[in-house]
């Protein structure tokens, strides 16, 4: 595939929900016209912004064929497939329909902590029963195991033109650096933190795949795109003006600040599903706040 259609700002997008807990497709039509209208370069469905935790089967192939079908070939589209089971990751993707879809992510396995050995070879099993591009998701403070700089270029090495992609969510810069040095030419490194995107983009770093992207995209595309420029004077002044924002929004975790921040904005309703909940009064009026400065 051509990776460059996956440089610069992703965004990893909620799932509203209504005041029953279904999922809001009129709510998620207004979210994907903010999200285009605002500039992003592609979308991300079903990542760990998404409470994909607590979707059903049948509610994930119809969510990812509703945001096909409405993004209508307008951005590129990546899906959500990962899990601790690789054969059941593999049965997973077998079942989607992945025509509009343009890469998967795929998070390494989560709570049974596997060891180097293990995380290679769930990926490459993955990437040898799957025909779509695969982007790697590496981000330990949710899964309990970090993947390492070597398993990661071994896989990318390995599968130049299957596995194009790694989401680096570790915060380990050094980490990353490894990665950026010996990674194949055409391999991507997008940032897991946004706090972190500009350092890492100067660094060099092809982008992000964001959640503050969902409540302010244009700032972001902005501060994004004059990083992958080379203007970093310009970018750090608006990463500046982004730092509290950031902070808000995972100070009582993710995506309960951003679906707080969403809803001040008009565009979903306050609902989360368990075991997750909204943030309190005070967190969402210091994000409300904080949305009508950046205004």
């Amino acid at each position: 595939m051509d990776t460059a259609k996956l440089r610069g700002l992703g965004v990893a997008m909620v799932t509203p929900f209504n005041s029953s807990y279904q999922i809001d497709y009129p709510a998620l039509d207004k979210l994907i016209e903010f999200l285009i209208g605002n500039g992003v370069n592609f979308l991300v469905v079903q990542g760990t912004t998404a409470e994909t935790a607590t979707l059903t089967n049948a509610e994930k192939r119809e969510l990812a064929d509703y945001v096909v079908k409405k993004v209508n070939g307008r951005v590129p589209i990546v899906l959500g497939i990962g899990g601790n089971d690789t054969h059941k990751v593999i049965d997973a993707y077998a079942k989607y329909d992945v025509s509009g879809i343009d890469a998967i992510l795929s998070v390494t396995p989560y709570y049974n902590k596997p060891t180097q050995t293990g995380l290679y070879y769930h990926f490459k099993t993955i990437a040898q029963n799957t025909n779509m591009p695969i982007i790697l998701y590496n981000v330990p403070g949710r899964t309990g195991v970090n993947m390492t700089a070597d398993t990661t270029l071994k896989l990318a090495h390995e599968f130049q033109g299957k596995i194009v992609a790694v989401k680096e969510a570790s915060g380990n810069l050094t980490q990353m650096g490894y990665i950026l040095r010996d990674r194949p030419s055409n391999f991507l490194v997008l940032s897991g933190d946004d706090g972190l995107t500009l350092p890492q983009i100067a660094m060099g770093a092809d982008g992000v795949i964001s959640v503050l992207g969902n409540c302010a995209p244009a700032m972001f595309f902005q501060m994004v795109n004059l990083a992958l420029q080379g203007n970093f004077a310009e970018a750090a002044k608006i990463h500046l003006n982004l730092i509290e924002i950031i902070d808000l929004l995972f100070v009582e975790g993710n995506p309960g600040g951003v679906k707080a921040a969403l809803n001040a904005l008009g565009l979903i309703e306050n609902v989360l599903r368990l075991p997750l909940a909204p943030v309190s009064d005070s967190t969402y009026n210091k994000l409300k706040k904080e949305l009508e400065r950046l205004k």
